[in-house]
């Protein structure tokens, strides 16, 4: 079982990284193309506005990777340092927190997806809102899935004190 977790596990983390540096490439090359554009006289008018929402996509969609690979703001040094128990507690519940939000995030992001249901980008009224918006639910379902994926390791890991900073080498130090 464990192993088929951790092959899922790799699997979306590929798959993470290919969207992440996807929308990196595709940032870089639409604001190459926008500066070389101003350069010449002839500014694109939708340049600010995919920007920003390129933008957006990247920063939800990197945050995701950041949470599959526990690489977002966390304090392991001071959970190592509880005992073993208050470890583990303290772990299953900042988890909790945690999923707690990203549901809330992705329920009303879904709200907010029909109240732009009829609004259009300003420079492309083509293309709406609500599938530029899409990316806040979308996000935050990612990034439960990231962090039910590295759930298991991370409760190893408070039981043994092995998350980052091991509580051994903690106390040894002071």
């Amino acid at each position: 079982m464990a192993q088929a977790m951790e092959r899922i596990r790799a699997g979306f983390e590929r798959l993470m990284e290919g969207v992440v540096i996807l929308l990196m490439v595709v940032l870089a090359a639409e604001v190459t193309l926008g500066t070389v554009y101003r350069e010449f006289g002839a500014a694109l008018v939708w340049y600010d506005e995919v920007a920003s929402v390129l933008l957006a996509w990247l920063t939800y969609y990197g945050s995701a990777l950041a949470a599959l690979k526990r690489a977002h703001i966390g304090f392991p040094g001071l959970v190592n340092a509880l005992p073993r128990r208050a470890r583990l507690a303290v772990t299953i519940l900042a988890e909790a927190f945690v999923f707690g939000f990203f549901l809330l995030l992705a329920w009303v992001g879904w709200q907010v997806l029909d109240v732009l249901a009829t609004d259009t980008l300003v420079t492309l009224p083509d293309i709406s809102v609500r599938l530029t918006q899409s990316v806040i639910p979308i996000g935050a379902v990612l990034f439960i899935v990231a962090e039910a994926l590295s759930l298991p390791r991370i409760i190893d890991e408070a039981r043994r004190g092995a998350s980052g900073v091991r509580a051994e080498s903690l106390e040894a130090t002071h």
